[in-house]
This record gives C-alpha cells, structure tokens and sequence, in this order.
C-alpha cells in the first residue's frame, strides 16, 4: 500500500497540517489541523475523500486552532492524548503567548494514552506516548508504512521545546530513544514543524541526538 499524505503548513508559526489515507483512498486522517480552517477543508474537498477522524499529538494552541470548525464541518470524531483532554475543552486558558487566537475549544470525542492501534480511512495506526514537549504527546506511526506523525517531538535538526509547562528535556530525550529503537532509519518524520526528515538522518546528524548518543 502506498501513503498518500498532503503536508499544509499554516498559521504564524508554520505549523505543519497533514491529510493521510492510502494511496487513491476514499477516506483520510487529518493530523493536527493547526490554522486557517478554510485552507484545510478546501484542501479536503480537493482529495474527494471523507474525513475519518481528526488526530491531535498535542493540544498546544498551534496544533489545534482549526479543529473545532473541522470536527463541525466534516462530523469527524477527535482524537485527543488522554492527558490533555481538558487542555482542548478550554484551550484560551492554556494559550501561554499574548496575540494568539481567539481559538475555539472542543470536548474531543476519543481519547489515547498510547498502546492503542487505531483503524482509520484504511490505515492502521500505532499510538506511542511521547511526552517532553508536553504532558500527554503522542505519536502516530502508520503500521507497515515506515512513517510517523511526530507532532513537535522531533525536527529536522532539532527537537520539541521543553520550556513550556509540562515540558522535560530527559522526559523528552527518552521518547526520541523510544522511537529511534523501535523503527528502522528509512522511517519518514512527518513533523509539526519544518521539513520532513526521517529517522537515520535525524540520528546521525541531529545535535541533540548526538548530545543523548550513548
């Protein structure tokens, strides 16, 4: 099967969207929709494909500010880490920076804590828990595809801050060991920032893996 996936990047901090589903698929994911909901749902209708469900790695407010009007247009279930359930309800009050939103909350629909494999838009995706950049961060790993949805664990040349609340660099160091260990280097990062990179490029180049390198 190959991967079909659309990377959009939006908003003022260039947040990386992306819309997921097999190669000629009829439905599709869409992973972290951050900004300019218009953008995105224009972008959907250009696939011709349902959305299936809407996946979150995180609630920071960069992540999430289209997701509301996504949930309500398209009738999309939302999948939210289970930590952060509460952060989405009431997402101005976690809004860290002057100058953002108003963004609108949801009470997400699902919840994962990592461990679930969820069958989505023809897909079967590997929940793994990745916190350090916040509490609850997952990652999707699309099973048999050598590919992930980091969020803002890993970039190309760098990783996820850790100065915001909940953040931990050894915590964070630790969930960048457990996806290195348990995918091969040809495995596509499909991050919340920047470029795409994969893992072998990241673990041999990355400062910051360098830095945790045994």
């Amino acid at each position: 099967m190959a991967l079909d996936v659309e990377m959009l990047t939006v908003g003022p901090i260039a947040e990386n969207a992306f819309l997921v589903r097999p190669e000629g698929g009829d439905k599709l994911v869409v992973v972290d929709p951050g900004e300019e909901p218009e953008r995105l749902l224009a972008a959907i209708e250009a696939t011709g494909a349902e959305v299936d469900a809407i996946l979150l790695t995180h609630t920071h407010f960069d992540h999430v500010g289209a997701v509301a009007p996504l949930a309500r247009a398209t009738g999309a279930p939302v999948y939210v880490p289970v930590l952060e359930k509460a952060v989405l309800a009431d997402i101005m009050s976690f809004v860290p920076f002057e100058g953002f939103g108003p963004y609108e909350s949801w009470d997400a629909e699902e919840t994962v804590a990592g461990g679930e494999t969820l069958e989505l838009a023809g897909l079967a995706l590997d929940v793994i828990f990745t916190p350090g950049h916040s509490p609850g961060h997952v990652t999707y790993s699309v099973r048999g595809e050598d590919a992930i949805f980091s969020g803002d664990v890993l970039f190309q040349g760098s990783v996820g801050r850790v100065d915001l609340p909940g953040g931990d660099w050894p915590t964070l160091a630790g969930s960048i060991a457990t996806l290195l260990d348990s995918h091969a280097d040809t495995t596509v990062v499909h991050p919340g920032h920047m470029g795409i990179t994969t893992l072998g490029a990241e673990r041999a180049t990355n400062p910051f893996l360098q830095a945790t390198a045994p």
